[in-house]
């Protein structure tokens, strides 16, 4: 990913979506811009036009801190889109080289990360990575997403699962909504890490082979996955609506440990325990 083009194209997004009414200016007459002027954001952030201007230009080399708090209030950032900005600018300090080194050593799943996973029978769990592929995964969880690791191409991608087979689109009963997080998460990570190889092939790949994706990742929105509820419509099972659980593993490996649930006494949780029973029946694996 080009930073500086990154850098850019955030922030004339985030400065398009806020009228002048939301950010507390008045205005006079007709507006050719959808949102807030260059000249605007930056008295908002206390910067002259200039320096605002060399900021939406993609150059955040050197930004203090307090200006970024600046930017980010001026543009009303939420936590995540903070979090991303952060992240722009300090992969515009070290040489590439530097950075590209830092992303050689692949994580991977510890033998008690495992043990967790696996010892949850009664809930779909699996372990997942920042660029959304799904390292490991109890019986459960593979007999839940079994459309996906039954299609070789997907290499077990929920991002490639959900763009490009297009069972994916009855599976998850909000698709587009799942679409959006999945590109909003992928952006978060390019911003960590605009140097990691294959996150940037996996990008390339999507944008090349999905115009929806394509579109959604020019929206420059960003996203983390946490706590949601996942509406879903098994080939096997039919509709289930589940509470999905992310939890972020407590090391720099970027890996998470994803649970889906029922509520008690709910059509969800009888479906969930047939095909708890039918992934034992037919000792289904990956």
């Amino acid at each position: 990913m080009d930073t500086r083009d990154a850098v850019s194209a955030f922030l004339r997004s985030r400065r398009d979506k806020i009228t002048p009414e939301q950010a507390g200016l008045p205005t006079y007459g007709q507006r050719r811009v959808p949102g807030l002027r260059r000249g605007e954001v930056a008295a908002l952030a206390g910067v002259s036009v200039e320096y605002y201007t060399r900021l939406e230009r993609g150059n955040l080399k050197g930004v203090s801190d307090s200006v970024l708090d600046a930017l980010a209030h001026a543009l009303r950032l939420d936590d995540t889109e903070r979090t991303y900005l952060y992240d722009l600018a300090r992969a515009a300090g070290p040489a590439p080289g530097a950075r590209a080194r830092q992303r050689t050593v692949r994580p991977t799943v510890r033998p008690s990360v495992a043990r967790i996973v696996e010892g949850m029978p009664e809930l779909p769990a699996y372990v997942m990575n920042n660029r959304l592929d799904t390292l490991a995964a109890n019986p459960l969880g593979r007999a839940l997403y079994s459309e996906m690791f039954a299609d070789p191409t997907c290499g077990a991608n929920v991002a490639r699962f959900a763009f490009l087979n297009p069972a994916a689109r009855r599976f998850y009963t909000d698709w587009e909504r799942m679409a959006r997080f999945a590109v909003g998460a992928l952006r978060v990570e390019a911003g960590k890490s605009p140097y990691d190889r294959e996150l940037s092939n996996l990008i390339g790949e999507l944008s090349t082979r999905s115009d929806t994706f394509r579109v959604m990742w020019g929206s420059h929105d960003v996203h983390v996955f946490r706590e949601s509820t996942k509406r879903l419509n098994h080939p096997l099972v039919g509709d289930l609506e589940l509470d999905q659980e992310t939890m972020s593993l407590p090391d720099a490996s970027g890996l998470s440990v994803v649970v889906y649930s029922a509520p008690p006494e709910t059509a969800a949780e009888d479906h969930l325990k047939l095909l708890a029973s039918w992934s034992a029946t037919t000792g289904l694996v990956t």
